[in-house]
């Protein structure tokens, strides 16, 4: 008997929808000097054009993390913008939703970079063109991964402005934040319902007593980006004041603090290296991977091949972490692993999948897993500094014609359809997990 005096039976809520697999494509236009590295035209994907986006089809794929660069639309390469507008086509046709970026570890086209102050409003621009074109696409990345870009353009001087300042670093931030702001103001004034999708590189720093203070620091500063964006960064953040020192505008602050750029998805990505370990006893690794501070002298190594324990380093404890502090719905934007080996990146991205099965189970709210680099990429060993053609595959092999999809198609496949993957590869347990992966010099009782 119905407890309602109406004898109405409550309306039921509606059933989270299942865990989703989703694809992206490497697409960096990296600025290395006065040279650009486009990873489109690098693996090769720029000329295949339509053959793979059919690929794609053909794994089950339904929405694609894909490149509306603002680079490429500039005149750096004048077929960009009609060769975009074919791609688009044929992924509508082929019924897959777009999730479209508009900068992917870039500085903007020549004439700005991350220091502008009017990189903002220029991108903000691009956006508002963008949007007009591509009035299908719904959900949007202005910018991805600022705070890493951001590390590796001014903090150590890899990319365009090759600065090592970490007051340069501190602007860039925050002026690819309000750039986020502005292009998703931008876009909205074209489609009011449009989704902001974040992307950030979660990591967390281990240490030996020694190096805990440097390593608190770097564990309270990998989380300023996604501060920025939430609108956590107001009077009384414990950053605002070392912003505000460095140049950084109040206006600008204040701004970014009405959370108005707060993301509708916090994006996670991740990698076997984005776990790290800072080590004071420098004599027990190769000499190469000695570094420091500028004040003391250490090792900055990957986390697990420094020994830390298997539960503390990976997805599930960062996600957790995502989860902990800001509580908005998550995706897993960028699962892919630097290697040779497919039953490698299989079991990466399987472990990936599991972790984001584990938080929905817990009561997160995680929509999507990406599996990242699909047709590979191309000189990231050097972070695309070097320019070897040292290729990563993918789900597709681009070294051979036509690409010849690998172990890692198979799996994306199969969770596309049913988001189950079985596979005897899976029954070891991959390097990050096994005994091997400490560094020699660890593996000694003099590193007890």
């Amino acid at each position: 008997m119905s407890p309602h005096r109406d004898g109405a039976v409550p309306a039921q809520p509606e059933p989270d929808p299942p865990l989703a697999l989703w694809g992206g494509v490497e697409c960096s236009v990296v600025r290395v000097g006065d040279v650009w590295r486009d990873q489109l035209r690098d693996t090769g994907h720029h000329d295949r054009g339509a053959e793979d986006v059919a690929r794609l089809a053909g794994l089950g794929l339904r929405t694609l993390r894909y490149p509306l660069l603002w680079e490429r639309h500039g005149a750096m390469d004048a077929d960009a913008s009609a060769w975009h507008t074919r791609q688009l086509a044929s992924l509508e046709a082929h019924g897959i939703e777009v999730i479209a970026g508009l900068v992917h570890h870039g500085s903007g086209p020549a004439g700005t970079d991350l220091l502008d102050p009017l990189f903002p409003e220029r991108l903000a621009e691009h956006a508002s063109a963008m949007a007009r074109l591509h009035p299908g696409v719904r959900r949007w990345i202005p910018v991805n991964e600022p705070l890493t870009t951001a590390r590796f353009a001014c903090l150590y001087g890899h990319w365009y402005p090759h600065l090592q300042d970490e007051g340069a670093f501190l602007r860039a931030t925050a002026n690819q934040c309000r750039a986020t702001l502005l292009a998703m103001r931008a876009i909205r004034a074209h489609d009011r319902n449009a989704a902001f999708v974040s992307t950030e590189d979660i990591g967390r720093v281990f240490s030996t007593e020694t190096l805990a203070g440097q390593a608190g620091y770097e564990n309270d500063r990998r989380w300023l980006s996604l501060d920025l964006l939430c609108g956590r960064v107001g009077a009384h953040h414990p950053w605002r004041g070392y912003l505000e020192g460095h140049g950084v505008p109040a206006s600008h602050l204040d701004e970014l603090a009405t959370g108005e750029a707060a993301p509708d998805v916090i994006g996670v990505n991740h990698y076997a290296t984005s776990d790290r370990f800072l080590d004071h006893r420098v004599q027990l690794y190769p000499r190469q991977l000695r570094g420091g501070n500028g004040r003391m002298e250490y090792v900055d190594t990957e986390a697990v091949r420094a020994g830390v324990a298997s539960s503390r380093v990976g997805w599930l404890p960062r996600l957790r972490e995502v989860w902990s502090r800001y509580g908005r719905t998550m995706a897993l934007t960028e699962v892919h692993l630097g290697c040779d080996d497919p039953a490698e990146s299989v079991r990466w991205l399987m472990e990936a999948w599991r972790a984001a099965e584990a938080m929905r189970a817990e009561g997160a709210r995680c929509v999507g897993v990406t599996a990242w680099a699909l047709f590979g990429l191309v000189d990231w060993d050097s972070l695309l500094r070097e320019r070897r053609g040292r290729v990563e595959p993918g789900a597709f092999d681009t070294r051979a014609e036509p690409p010849r999809p690998t172990l890692i198609a198979e799996a994306v496949r199969a969770l596309a359809q049913d988001g189950r993957f079985v596979h005897p590869s899976l029954n070891r347990p991959g390097w990050w997990r096994r005994a091997d992966r400490v560094h020699e010099g660890l593996r000694t009782p003099e590193a007890a």
